[in-house]
């Protein structure tokens, strides 16, 4: 088959599980009405997604890696379709809790099994990865109208069930063209572009024990705070601002399309200037636009829409860039395995981005501080992103043989 054809298919099995996080927004205040429970209670039901789908990734990726991802990701699929079909149904925030958490868990193999694809492309490695995350970061564009709808028509409720069904189903259909290329496959040479990577091939154990790693998690760290909140928080944002629910629903259509475009434009400026360089214009952008949605976007609804496009724009580009640089530092045999351990970072920026900053909101009234804290990570992530041109390409620690050899001659 067609290395094209495997990148459409996961491309496609992205965008089926972009509801789960970007389409969130919509369900909170419904949700919050129908319930009585707490903004702050229902957003850690968010956190405990991004949790299971990030912090899941590294078994699931080193298994994807060994067996192949078509087995998986069919069964992500149906624990996708029946966690989000799920949260519709439930009465307590347990259960709404473990609906998510199943939700999260599918994700995740969706998540790495998809991602696994860009094995076939050792040539175009930032464009493949970029239209991958794409497919989860503007995914959500084409159901926000229907769900929008089918909450003001029938119910929260019913909206879960009918998006649940069909995206568990297609899930399952693209998985059946997933596969990993063989030990000793031709694929295209890479190209001469302005990238630095070697011919090592790292297990995660080894890239675990290099500094590069956590440099590297760091900065996603640092910038997944942001979007996160951003992706969490746009709507109860919109309802302090008293931005009208039609305008709320271009916005939600939009910022998908934003954080998409910038998997795929900035993973391809990424091949032909390098990820060091990119990250760092990127992520500056991305510290401006976060401060510009507080201060120019309350002024109008023109505003609101315009800078939260641009936030989106400037940092949906981390899930296109690191995982491309993970593969050109720690090669591309192990990029499943080795990136989910990279990608648990969002995990972690989801306790901030969605919880706790309901929680800020509540104590302060005013979304302003946890966008200028955001502001203030990015600028620093992309200083980060400078100052990583000039590390050295990570290197394996020596051979227990080869130390041994050292030793024996030494005595």
């Amino acid at each position: 088959m067609n290395r094209w054809m495997r990148l459409v298919s996961a491309v496609v099995a992205m965008m089926m599980i972009a509801n789960l996080q970007y389409a969130w927004t919509l369900f909170v205040k419904p949700i919050v009405g129908a319930t009585h429970w707490k903004l702050s209670d229902v957003q850690w039901g968010f956190t405990i997604f991004v949790a299971l789908e990030t912090w899941m990734m590294p078994l699931s990726g080193w298994l994807i890696d060994l067996l192949g991802p078509r087995t998986f990701v069919s069964v992500a699929g149906l624990m996708c379709g029946a966690g989000w079909i799920g949260i519709g149904q439930v009465h307590s925030l347990t259960a709404l809790y473990s609906s998510y958490a199943l939700a999260g868990f599918g994700a995740a193999l969706v998540y790495c099994g998809s991602l696994g694809t860009v094995k076939w492309f050792p040539d175009k490695r930032g464009l493949a990865a970029g239209l991958i995350s794409a497919g989860f970061g503007s995914g959500s564009a084409l159901f926000v109208p229907v769900i929008a709808y089918l909450i003001r028509a029938h119910d929260y409720r019913t909206a879960f069930l009918y998006t649940g069904m069909v995206q568990g189903v297609i899930i399952v259909l693209a998985a059946q063209f997933l596969q990993n290329p063989p030990p000793v496959a031709h694929l295209a040479a890479p190209a001469r572009v302005q990238v630095r990577r070697h011919d090592e091939e790292f297990n995660s154990f080894e890239m675990l024990r290099t500094p590069h790693f956590y440099v590297l998690f760091s900065m996603a760290l640092m910038m997944g705070i942001g979007g996160l909140m951003v992706t969490a928080q746009v709507a109860p944002m919109a309802d302090t601002l008293k931005i009208g629910a039609a305008a709320l629903t271009l916005s939600l259509t939009l910022n998908p399309l934003g954080n998409g475009g910038a998997r795929i434009f900035w993973g391809w400026v990424s091949d032909h200037i390098g990820r060091e360089r990119t990250m760092s214009l990127a992520f500056f952008l991305q510290s401006l636009f976060l401060v510009g949605a507080v201060t120019l976007g309350r002024r109008s609804t023109a505003l609101f829409i315009t800078t939260l496009f641009l936030v989106f724009f400037t940092w949906g580009e981390v899930y296109s860039l690191f995982p491309s640089i993970c593969a050109d530092w720690f090669g591309g045999r192990n990029v499943s395995s080795n990136y989910s351990f990279l990608y648990s970072a969002k995990g972690v920026a989801s306790i901030l981005g969605g919880g706790a900053a309901a929680k800020l909101f509540e104590l302060t009234g005013s979304w302003s501080y946890g966008f200028y804290a955001c502001a203030i990570l990015a600028l620093i992530s992309a200083g980060m992103a400078l100052g990583i041109r000039k590390m050295p390409l990570p290197k394996k620690h020596p051979a227990k043989s080869q130390v041994a050899a050292v030793g024996t001659y030494g005595t």
